[in-house]
């Protein structure tokens, strides 16, 4: 009964003043209340705490002198057992975003928190996040996205709330958008040298839905995201990285070739040309893993198409462009026949496919593997070959374009239009295959193996270091 009425009396003490503060016109004249607002932070009621969370953010700004001591029994309110208490501090957060500093360690804090396995407490926090974003953008991203290039153990958290709460209202908060835009990328560009490929795809979507890279963009800016997947993996390193990661890896490139400037397709034909002939030949069906040679194919065609004359030492092609780096004077026979004859083989063989009736999707990408592979091969046995360089083949992973509508003329039904992904007859099925309508988006399915998932992620329980005491 004693201990009730010591909550009750605390409480009401609080309220006292609390009415005091707003009721005053200098409030700097109550600077010893204030101070006994924060000392109840210390005290045993657990009601009384819950009204200072409320007191405290309410009147901070009248009180710079004290605004560090107030920071600081916020912090405690929040890491506090009771979760009315934790939320109550956890909505008042924004109130305290008085400048740049104050700003980064409550974003700081509030990132920590979204590891918390209560609806009503992560609900919280998401809002409190997003009232502090619109407040101070820089601020608040910074140490959200520290977490994430750190790789501390709440940054697929971290990853989550950008995915669902800041990305998607990119307008709203990056301006002025050309600076914004700059900052984030920047921040982004960081974090991106340690993630799995699911996040780098998250990452290198939302960068090509900005205005910076968008199709208007100067083609310096799509060389900065070439140079952000190159920063992921290094062709030259022989191939040398997990194998579940390499096709992530390959689509990633292949995704980003048609991008590429004639001074990247120099470097990077020689160790796409070496991988084209260490994963094309095959006897048979089960022995091509289509889906590297699909992306490897494609790659070689856009960087050859921007430096088609690197491609007469490599494979062997007879190219004239006037250029000394031609090397006409050269026999690289051998070259033209190993290249070719890989091709070769792998079109005589992909005739032999028969998909599974058990798994129609999985078929259906298959065999748009399997034709894009021979559209891609036919060109590729002349001696001056003409490079597809115009993205008229869509990768198998890809959005498919959509088929027109069949006509109809004089009342006859006309032929629907053949591409390189529908099945052909086996007469013509090269022509066919060379069909493919324009891809939608050139940068779809990028992704990228890089971190493993060994981490230990969770809360880590309450009387954690904030680092701000």
């Amino acid at each position: 009964m004693a201990a009730s009425d010591a909550d009750a009396a605390e409480v009401e003490r609080l309220y006292e003043l609390g009415e005091r503060l707003s009721s005053a016109k200098d409030k700097s004249q109550h600077a010893a209340d204030y101070e006994a607002i924060i000392s109840a932070v210390k005290g045993q009621s657990v009601k009384a705490k819950q009204l200072a969370a409320q007191l405290i953010p309410r009147f901070f700004r009248s009180f710079p002198a004290l605004a560090p001591r107030a920071m600081e029994a916020m912090f405690d309110l929040v890491d506090m057992e009771e979760l009315a208490t934790r939320i109550q501090a956890i909505r008042g957060f924004p109130l305290l975003a008085k400048d740049a500093e104050f700003v980064s360690k409550i974003a700081d804090i509030l990132g920590q928190l979204l590891a918390s396995e209560e609806n009503v407490e992560r609900d919280a926090v998401h809002k409190a996040l997003m009232s502090l974003i619109r407040q101070d953008v820089k601020s608040s991203l910074q140490p959200l996205f520290k977490h994430v290039e750190s790789g501390s153990e709440i940054r697929e958290k971290v990853i989550c709330f950008l995915k669902d709460k800041v990305f998607p209202v990119k307008a709203e908060l990056l301006k002025p958008r050309a600076e914004m835009e700059r900052y984030i990328t920047d921040l982004i560009k960081k974090s991106v040298l340690d993630v799995t490929g699911l996040e780098f795809k998250l990452f290198m979507d939302f960068l090509r839905s900005l205005s910076i890279f968008g199709d208007s963009a100067p083609r310096e800016s799509f060389q900065e995201l070439i140079e952000i997947i190159q920063a992921q993996a290094d062709l030259d390193a022989q191939f040398n990285i997990p194998e579940e990661k390499k096709l992530d890896l390959l689509k990633t490139v292949a995704a980003s070739s048609p991008y590429a400037t004639a001074q990247d397709a120099r470097q990077l034909l020689p160790p796409v040309v070496q991988l084209l002939k260490k994963y094309m030949p095959g006897k048979k069906v089960e022995d091509i893993n289509h889906n590297y040679v699909e992306c490897l194919m494609y790659t070689f065609h856009h960087l050859a198409h921007k430096t088609p004359n690197t491609t007469n030492s490599l494979c062997g092609y007879k190219i004239v462009t006037g250029q000394p780096s031609d090397r006409l004077g050269e026999d690289f026979s051998e070259h033209y026949k190993d290249f070719t004859e890989s091709t070769r083989v792998k079109e005589s063989i992909l005739s032999e496919y028969d998909p599974e009736k058990s798994d129609q999707q999985k078929s259906t990408m298959t065999m748009r593997a399997y034709n894009n592979i021979l559209a891609m091969a036919q060109p590729l046995r002349a001696k001056s070959p003409l490079f597809i360089g115009d993205k008229k083949i869509t990768l198998s992973w890809m959005e498919q374009p959509k088929k027109p509508a069949p006509t109809t003329t004089g009342g006859k039904r006309s032929q629907p239009a053949t591409n390189g992904n529908t099945p052909a007859s086996k007469k013509g099925r090269g022509e066919g295959a060379a069909r493919n309508q324009l891809v939608n988006r050139a940068f779809e399915g990028l992704s990228r193996g890089g971190r493993g998932s060994g981490r230990g992620r969770g809360r880590g329980g309450r009387g954690r270091g904030w680092g701000y005491r």
